[in-house]
Order: structure tokens, then sequence, then C-alpha cells
């Protein structure tokens, strides 16, 4: 469970919870990865697109993203913090459905994902970047 940063130092974001927050989120990443000088973002773009989501659709409350630096390994972690209980999961594999495949998607690309409660309540749903 990665958290190497205080909230102080981490550029946040916080979004209202509607259709345009994956977006906005992508955007932010975007910058991030700019910033530090990584011409490669779409994976850290799709993974952002996926937690984003989730939270707009099954979460509560705005959604606060972090994307910050591991300071171990240099590996970029993705956080998406929501003020709702749920707690995402992986489905099984159903090839009928038209959706519901992203967080399977997302766990075979990045290298580790999870979920941790927030004492004040609600998650956050984080993510390390390969």
């Amino acid at each position: 469970m990665p958290t190497t940063a205080t909230a102080s130092e981490v550029p946040t974001l916080v979004l209202e919870p509607t259709d345009q927050a994956p977006l906005l989120a992508r955007r932010f990443l975007a910058e991030r990865f700019r910033e530090w000088g990584i011409a490669d973002d779409y994976l850290g773009r799709l993974v952002v697109c996926e937690l984003v989501t989730n939270a707009y659709l099954h979460g509560e409350g705005p959604i606060i993203i972090r994307v910050f630096m591991d300071e171990r390994d240099g590996g970029v972690i993705v956080e998406v913090w929501d003020a709702g209980e749920g707690r995402p999961v992986i489905g099984r594999e159903d090839h009928a459905a038209t959706s519901g495949r992203g967080l399977l998607l997302m766990s075979e690309l990045v290298t580790d994902w999870g979920v941790r409660p927030l004492n004040e309540g609600g998650k956050v749903t984080w993510a390390k970047l390969r």
C-alpha cells in the first residue's frame, strides 16, 4: 500500500463527480508527467480514467486525485479518493457484459493496486504504474 509523500507535497486535484471528471483527471496526470519529463503518459491516463470513472459512477462526493512518484523506486502512483463506502472489486469475466472490464484490464497493466479506507470515511483507490 504505497504512501511515500505527504499531502502538502503532492499536487492535488478536486473534482465534482460529473461526466467531465475523467477528462479533467487525464489532463491533470498529463501535466504532472510533462513536469517530470515523462513522454509516455498513455498508461497513466488510462489508469486515472478508470479509477475516476469508478469514483464518479459508484462513489460519493467530490473526487480527489493525487499523482506522485514513489521516493523508494521512482514509480508513479495514482490515487483517487471518494467518500463512498463501497470498494471496487474485479468481477467475474463475463464475455456478454457491455461494461465491467476496466478494473480487470487495469490490474493487468499496473505493478500493483488496492483500496484503503479513510479514517474520515470513504476510500482511496491507488495504482502503481509499471
